[in-house]
C-alpha cells in the first residue's frame, strides 16, 4: 500500500470512529473535559493488505489512541497522543519495525490545521509507559528532530525529567500548556514503569502495569507497593478510565488469549475502572510478597523471573 494510501485510510478510520462508531462512556463531572471510546479496539488479523499500520482513535479533540495493527507485531500496542497549548505528548512509540512517526506527524499537522496555527510548529516530547521493546521501537524516528525531546529510557531520566524528588514515592509532572498531566512512577513490571494522569479528561494511562490481560510481574515487592499507590491516587483523584498499553484477555471471563495471537476478534474492552483496580491491590496485598500466578475475571497477576 502507499504511503498516501496509508495516511488516507487512517484519517478515514479517525473519521468513521468520530461520526459513527465511537459512544459516550459514560457522564462525567461538569468540570470534565469529555472523551468518547470505541466500541471496539479490534486491530485485525494477519493480513496487512491495505490496512494502516496503525489505527487511529479520537478519544476528543485533543486525545488520540492509537493502536498498532496486529499484522505488524502480534503484540498491538496501544500508543496515546495527547495536545497541549505549547507542545504534544506522545506515550510510547510502538513494536517492531513500524512507521509511527507519519500517523503522528499527520495528527498533529491536522491539530494545528484546526487550530489555524500552520506557522507553527508543535513541540513534541516522546516518552514511555516503560522501557520495554514493544514500547520503544519507534524512539529512533523521533531522534534529532526539531522541537522533539525522546525522554531517556531508564528510571533517572524518567525522574529527571518529570521532576520526582524521590523515586518512586513522589510524583511528577509535565505541563503541555493549558494541560497538566501527573506523572505517577509504578516500577514492578520495569524498574521505569510510569503512570500517566490527564486532569483535562480524568483517564489514567497504565501501560503494562494494568491492562486487561497478563500482567507480568518481575520485582514482586516494588509491584505490590505500585498498586497500592496507584490504588491511592484512584482513591483520591476523579479517574473515569484506566487505560492500558495491550488487550490480551477475552471477553469470556478468566480467559485471555495465548501469547502470541495475533488475530483477537473477541477482546475484551480497553478500558479498565476502580474497581478491578482495587481487586487486584487486595489480591496482590493478600500474597505478601509471595505471588502466584492468580486469574481474576479482567486480569491474571503472572509473576515472572526478574
Amino acid at each position: 500500500m502507499t504511503l498516501r494510501g496509508q495516511l488516507s485510510a487512517s484519517v478515514l478510520f479517525v473519521a468513521t470512529c468520530v461520526a459513527v462508531s465511537c459512544i459516550r462512556s459514560g457522564p462525567a463531572p461538569a468540570s470534565e473535559e469529555l472523551g468518547q471510546l470505541p466500541t471496539s479496539f479490534y486491530a485485525g488479523g494477519t493480513d496487512c493488505a491495505g490496512a494502516p499500520q496503525f489505527r487511529v482513535y479520537a478519544y476528543n479533540a485533543d486525545f488520540y489512541i492509537l493502536r498498532q495493527a496486529a499484522c505488524t507485531n502480534y503484540e498491538k500496542p496501544f500508543l496515546y497522543l495527547l495536545f497541549g497549548e505549547q507542545r504534544a505528548l506522545l506515550l510510547d512509540t510502538g513494536a517492531g519495525r513500524v512507521d509511527v512517526a507519519t500517523p503522528v506527524d499527520t495528527l498533529i499537522r491536522s491539530w494545528l490545521t484546526r487550530h489555524r496555527r500552520t506557522g507553527q510548529p508543535m513541540a513534541l516530547v516522546v516518552a514511555h509507559s516503560h522501557a520495554h521493546g514493544d514500547h520503544v521501537a519507534g524512539d529512533s524516528q523521533f531522534v534529532g528532530r526539531p522541537r522533539t525531546t525522546v525522554v531517556g529510557r531508564d528510571s533517572a531520566s524518567v525522574r529527571a525529567f518529570f521532576g520526582v524528588r524521590r523515586w518512586p514515592e513522589d510524583l511528577g509532572t509535565i505541563d503541555l500548556g493549558g494541560r497538566v498531566l501527573d506523572v505517577i512512577p509504578i516500577p514492578g513490571h520495569q524498574p521505569a514503569s510510569i503512570a500517566v494522569y490527564d486532569r483535562r479528561t480524568r483517564v489514567l494511562l497504565t501501560g503494562d502495569t494494568f491492562y486487561p490481560g497478563r500482567l507480568y510481574v518481575r520485582d514482586t515487592a516494588a509491584f505490590a507497593l505500585s498498586i497500592d499507590r496507584l490504588t491511592g491516587f484512584v482513591r483520591t483523584h476523579d479517574v473515569v478510565h484506566l487505560l492500558g498499553a495491550h488487550v490480551e484477555q477475552s471477553r469470556t471471563a478468566y480467559v485471555d488469549y495465548p501469547v502470541g495471537t495475533v488475530d483477537q476478534p473477541d477482546e475484551h474492552a480497553l478500558a479498565l475502572g476502580r474497581a478491578q483496580l482495587f481487586e487486584l491491590d487486595s489480591v496482590v496485598q493478600s500474597m505478601r510478597g509471595r505471588m502466584a500466578r492468580t486469574p481474576l475475571k479482567d486480569l491474571t497477576v503472572w509473576p515472572v523471573a526478574p
